[in-house]
């Protein structure tokens, strides 16, 4: 019989006073009676409408009755059938707007947790998994794929399980892109993504770290004396954006780039073990909205800053973020102040940021994202008290590729142009797939593009040999 409760298994986690001060994960996940309890709320419609929402095509009925059965080990096949990073899927994807915004569940109530089973079943295989890896027969083709993102990561294991010799091109001496340099810790443990880049080694992904492709080797190299017969190009959206106000050449600012990546790739919240100091005040600004920002927050207040405040000009309706996140981050001690909007940072005699200056604003009609415009309010000028200031209103593609492959076409932001849903772009041979092309977005619409781009080029390859 299917649970019928209209309210998923609640998900444990770190009390709010004690996670916010150390950076171990958030949320400790299901036991392995909450999660056959969670999976028996799943009705397995025949017709899935919960798969229309998955941008990689998990299978996730099926994996859910496995779950409910016990069946943990089959379950975990099941996921990676279409899904090389299930462990980080399940962490950060935003469910909420994809599979489970689908679930029929979610009609007269709460939809079933796929999230947060498929964080189980991962956790659970890389607890007691025995299978061996099986590496596919090589096929005789090479791809190689630059940026070793989740869109990389996701185009290489499905290129090696269809037999290809994959290379990874990687420009930071870690592999796993924004998932070690931007996602914190207490939201993704690093030692997730480096055991799922792992399950990639072992069908044959080949990862080369250090390895800046528009400096090292260019794509025309690679396509040429390097012998690939295909590129894929996942470098990401790494360029930070800035709001060109006032003093934001001050020190003690930040963007939101730089801050998360000395913090968690550089592991500057492990100072002095690792030798990478970051400055932090007492006082902190965050400015933006969206989950970049909620991690800057939260991460500045487990570096010891007494009070962090998250400065957005719409209201939280408006917010980017995923819901979990801004509540996590309220109840941790993070201020929001809303419909504000910095104008001018302000700073003392010798060049720290002492202040940020805002504006109050109101809504007026909705603007080309279909979010209602923020409007300053005349003479409602304030400051807020900051020692330090976290820039995070979005990134864009660094210029490096578009620079070096003069044939690569660009489009006004500086995304590569990809002509269809498969990633395809102005050069022959060569797709492209996550941020490069869309601008910073979310890790799981990045594996899908990954996805799509390794199927693309497979039929590729296998029509020029026709």
């Amino acid at each position: 019989m299917p649970n019928m409760s209209q309210n998923k298994v609640e998900m444990p986690v770190q009390e709010p006073n004690v996670r916010n001060k150390n950076f171990s994960e958030v949320a400790l996940g299901y036991t392995e009676e909450m999660a056959i309890e969670e999976a028996q709320r799943c009705l397995n419609c025949k017709h899935r409408p919960c798969m229309g929402g998955c941008p990689v095509n998990v299978k996730i009925p099926e994996f859910i009755a496995l779950v409910a059965e016990g069946k943990f080990e089959d379950a975990y096949h099941k996921i990676q059938e279409t899904s090389s990073l299930p462990a980080v899927c399940g962490r950060v994807c935003p469910q909420e707007n994809q599979c489970e915004k689908y679930c029929v569940r979610g009609i007269k109530g709460e939809p079933v947790a796929i999230g947060r089973l498929e964080r189980f079943v991962a956790d659970w295989y890389m607890k007691n998994g025995k299978a061996a890896t099986q590496k596919p027969e090589h096929n005789g083709k090479k791809v190689a794929v630059v940026g070793a993102g989740p869109a990389g990561l996701t185009c290489a294991g499905d290129l090696a399980k269809m037999g290809y010799a994959v290379s990874v091109f990687e420009a930071f001496h870690t592999a796993g892109g924004v998932l070690v340099y931007g996602i914190p810790e207490f939201r993704l443990p690093k030692d997730i993504v480096k055991s799922e880049i792992e399950k990639l080694k072992d069908i044959g992904v080949e990862i080369n770290t250090d390895m800046v492709i528009g400096k090292v080797l260019s794509i025309d190299e690679l396509l040429g004396d390097e012998g690939f017969d295909a590129v894929f190009v996942g470098t990401g959206a790494g360029l930070p954006s800035f709001m060109n106000i006032e003093g934001e050449s001050l020190n003690g600012v930040y963007s939101a780039n730089e801050f998360l990546t000395r913090v968690n790739l550089m592991k500057a919240y492990r100072f002095p073990k690792y030798d990478t100091p970051i400055y932090m005040g007492k006082d902190v600004v965050v400015v933006g909205g969206g989950n970049v920002a909620m991690d800057a927050a939260r991460v500045a207040k487990r570096l010891g800053a007494e009070n962090v405040s998250i400065v957005y000009r719409r209201s939280e309706e408006e917010m980017p973020a995923r819901r979990e996140e801004v509540l996590h981050a309220k109840e941790e001690g993070i201020e929001f102040k809303l419909l504000c909007n910095p104008t001018k940072i302000l700073g003392t005699d010798d060049g720290w940021a002492q202040k940020v200056e805002c504006i109050r604003m109101e809504l007026g009609e909705p603007d080309a994202s279909g979010r209602r415009r923020p409007v300053p309010i005349e003479g409602s000028e304030f400051a807020i008290d900051a020692e330090v200031v976290v820039i995070a209103i979005g990134q864009t593609p660094n210029p490096l590729i578009k620079n070096t492959t003069p044939d690569l076409e660009t489009n006004s932001r500086g995304c590569i142009v990809a002509k269809d849903e498969s990633g395809a772009t102005t050069k022959t041979g060569v797709w492209a797939g996550g941020d490069a092309v869309t601008g910073a977005a979310t890790v799981i619409l990045a594996m899908g593009a990954g996805k799509s781009a390794a199927q693309a080029i497979d039929e590729y390859l296998k029509n020029k040999d026709n």
